[in-house]
Formats: structure tokens, C-alpha cells, sequence
């Protein structure tokens, strides 16, 4: 699968062309058909009584809750939970994936890693932590780094936009009272701000000239 302009041309990192729209479309496709996947994984978890939560979630400090790191995203604790993670997912995931496949398969798996283990390590231990949470935050992250390190204006756009969206729920990046692991959404954070430094797109530049070589002006 590649994520490349067609006949028409363009590039598809720039905003506004052809290009550009049409890998979006093709991300926004995409992530729509990740989200019934992750409603399959919790109904065969409600209606079988798999107890996949439990089994494997997050469980901080303890060795045997060291996998969840891996399965956490793809489980949550109802299907309000789920609904609250799906659009944001969609949203996200969207443009990130956009920018390139590849690039999104390893910066999602840095935000997984990334979030995972900072929960596993410094969350409670009497808790189990599941939910897709932590690579929302992380896509959010990639989006705010790549406008600076990529000097993308369009992506501090979609991060103005979900901010004016979803804007109180970046307050979860903040320890709270409530049954919310804030620590999921730091590190997650902080993996999509690694991954996008780690996976940025380089721009070419163009050879140096040699000293003394003569200037060629087209008239």
C-alpha cells in the first residue's frame, strides 16, 4: 500500500494540493475502519465474558501486567469509553496517518511504548489501565512537534481544532481525582513529541556550489 499522489500530481505534504486531499481521504478511510475493530474487541469482550480488561491491561509495577503495554490500546473499560475515543482517534489518526504510512506505524508503535511503560512505571499499582487515551495524546503530540520541526502550518491547524473541540480533555495530561490515568495521556504526549523528532520528514536541499563557479542568470 502507498501513500503517494496519483496522475494528477502534487505533493501530498502540502496543503492544498490534489495530492494532499487525496491521501487524505485515504487516511480518513482507514482510520473509520480501525474504529469498528476496536468495538469487535469489546463486544467479544462483553458477550463472551473474556475479562480481556483484567487479562490484559496495564498493571503498573507488576511483571505480569508488563504486556498490556502492547494490548491496552485495543481495550476499554465500556463502550462509553470507547465512544469517547472514537472520534478523537479518527480525527487524529487522520491526519497523522496522512503524512505517510510507514512513518505512522513506527510513530504509533514509539507512542505505545512510549505511554505504556510510563504508566507501567509510575502508575498505582492497585489499578488496571486500558483505552486508546494514550495514543490520542500521542498523535496530538506528533501534530504540535511536526508544525515546529516541519515548520507545517496546516498542523498547528488541526491542533487549533481539536483543541477548540476537545479542548477540555487535554486537561487529562493532569493528575485528577477521577478514575482517568493522566499518566497514559503525559506519556503519551511526550512519545508523539520523540516520535515526530525521530520521524520527521527531511526536505531536500540542494547542493552547495563550488567555490569560484560562475553564476548562471536566465534571461
Amino acid at each position: 500500500m502507498t501513500w503517494r499522489g496519483g496522475p494528477t500530481g502534487g505533493d501530498p505534504h502540502r496543503f492544498g494540493t490534489e495530492a494532499f486531499y487525496a491521501s487524505l481521504g485515504r487516511a480518513f478511510v482507514a482510520m473509520c475502519a480501525v474504529v469498528p475493530m476496536l468495538f469487535l474487541v469489546e463486544a467479544l469482550d462483553v458477550g463472551l465474558r473474556l475479562g480481556l480488561d483484567v487479562a490484559a491491561g496495564i498493571i503498573p509495577h507488576r511483571i505480569q501486567g508488563l504486556d498490556g503495554v502492547f494490548f491496552s490500546p485495543f481495550l476499554h473499560a465500556d463502550f462509553n469509553h470507547l465512544y469517547s475515543n472514537s472520534v478523537p482517534l479518527i480525527l487524529l489518526g487522520t491526519f497523522v496517518l496522512a503524512a505517510g504510512l510507514r512513518r505512522f506505524l513506527w510513530s504509533t508503535m514509539v507512542i505505545i511504548l512510549v505511554s505504556g511503560l510510563g504508566v507501567w512505571f509510575t502508575g498505582s499499582p492497585n489499578s488496571v489501565v486500558v483505552g486508546a487515551s494514550g495514543v490520542i495524546f500521542g498523535y496530538l503530540g506528533i501534530l504540535l512537534t511536526r508544525g515546529v520541526v516541519e515548520r507545517s502550518w496546516w498542523n498547528f491547524g488541526v491542533v487549533l481544532l481539536v483543541g477548540l473541540l476537545y479542548g477540555w480533555q487535554l486537561l487529562g495530561i493532569l493528575p485528577t481525582d477521577e478514575r482517568i490515568s493522566w499518566q497514559g495521556h503525559l506519556f503519551g504526549l511526550l512519545g508523539g513529541v520523540v516520535a515526530a523528532i525521530l520521524f520527521r520528514r527531511r526536505t531536500e536541499q540542494s547542493a552547495p556550489e563550488r567555490p569560484g563557479s560562475p553564476t548562471v542568470n536566465l534571461g
